[in-house]
């Protein structure tokens, strides 16, 4: 008869959510203390992001679209670990009796193009149809290029890259971490420059959320990413002070140098004009001090009726140049 405590592991039936959870089970599996305490089994949650997948995220309410049903199932005691991207897990607590354990290491931020032609986003033919469904991303090919036309795109990563193979897009934009994960970077036709095409806060990052007082230090103490954990809490912290969600078109990244921290931010108006950018570099130490004062930096520029109302998308999420 085994020892092992059995941990259930929640996560989205989706081939990334597997990879990911799967890329945890092999660090798990490096460390004996680990190995020799834990056995995991994995339970697939159908979520509401993923049951209405051709349906505006903005007009589903926003806010825990992919995570809401597992955290449900931590809460009642159904799983002990939710494993979510992170920049899915809205930077507001919604359930303050739920935490993030663990922080894994995070993946490269970039968002990627794949066209069809092999062409980049500047090479593309005026009127080429490109697919997201992501309003910070829309916002961003609207103010690099007006003369593309936007088509919303939904699904997992491999229906999106089926209807980009049927023709149904000519080019689409995804996150360069999910693309790795499955082992599909070969189609990346280009990465995308920071420049222009700054990340939703945590993007590449992937965390383990549990009830608070859980018994799990032993796995979250041998493979929390601290540098991880600070980049990606100074971009939520930001978030949080503007009460900015998922959908907002707010791209935020913090990478860490030494004993610095570097913040980057950006927002654009749903018509493609940037309306606030910073940068700021400060002590790694005082991290949350600088995503609190460029957060309240944010409303003074911008004012927090105008934040509130980028939340949600009034116009029709589809663009086509006049």
């Amino acid at each position: 008869m085994s020892n092992l405590r059995k941990v259930l592991i929640g996560i989205r039936d989706s081939k990334l959510s597997i990879a990911q959870t799967n890329f945890f089970l092999k660090e798990a599996n490096k460390i004996n203390e680990i190995k020799n305490s834990f056995s995991f089994e994995i339970k697939t949650i159908k979520t509401k992001g993923d049951i209405h997948n051709n349906h505006r995220l903005d007009q589903l309410g926003g806010k825990g679209l992919f995570v809401k049903e597992i955290e449900e199932q931590i809460l009642s005691g159904d799983i002990d670990i939710g494993i979510h991207s992170l920049k899915d897990l809205p930077a507001a607590e919604t359930t303050p009796s739920l935490e993030i354990g663990c922080w894994l290491k995070r993946y490269d931020a970039h968002d990627a193009l794949i066209s069809n032609s092999g062409q980049g986003i500047g090479e593309l033919e005026p009127k080429s149809v490109i697919g997201t469904s992501s309003i910070r991303r829309r916002s961003q090919i609207l103010n690099f290029r007006k003369d593309l036309k936007i088509k919303l795109l939904r699904g997992n990563v491999d229906t999106r890259l089926q209807k980009l193979k049927d023709n149904e897009y000519d080019a689409i934009i995804l996150s360069l971490a999910g693309l790795q994960r499955i082992n599909a970077e070969h189609l990346v036709t280009e990465v995308l420059s920071f420049d222009y095409f700054l990340p939703a806060s945590c993007q590449g990052a992937v965390s383990l959320q549990v009830k608070k007082n859980n018994n799990l230090d032993l796995i979250f103490s041998k493979l929390n990413h601290s540098e991880t954990q600070i980049a990606c809490t100074a971009e939520r912290e930001i978030l949080k002070t503007i009460n900015a969600n998922c959908n907002s078109p707010v791209s935020v990244y913090a990478r860490i140098n030494k004993k610095e921290i570097n913040i980057e931010c950006t927002l654009y108006n749903h018509e493609g004009d940037m309306i606030f950018k910073t940068k700021k570099t400060n002590y790694k130490k005082d991290f949350i001090k600088s995503s609190h004062e460029i957060g309240k930096e944010i409303i003074r520029a911008v004012g927090q009726n105008t934040i509130n109302e980028l939340d949600e998308l009034k116009n029709d999420f589809d663009y086509s140049p006049i």
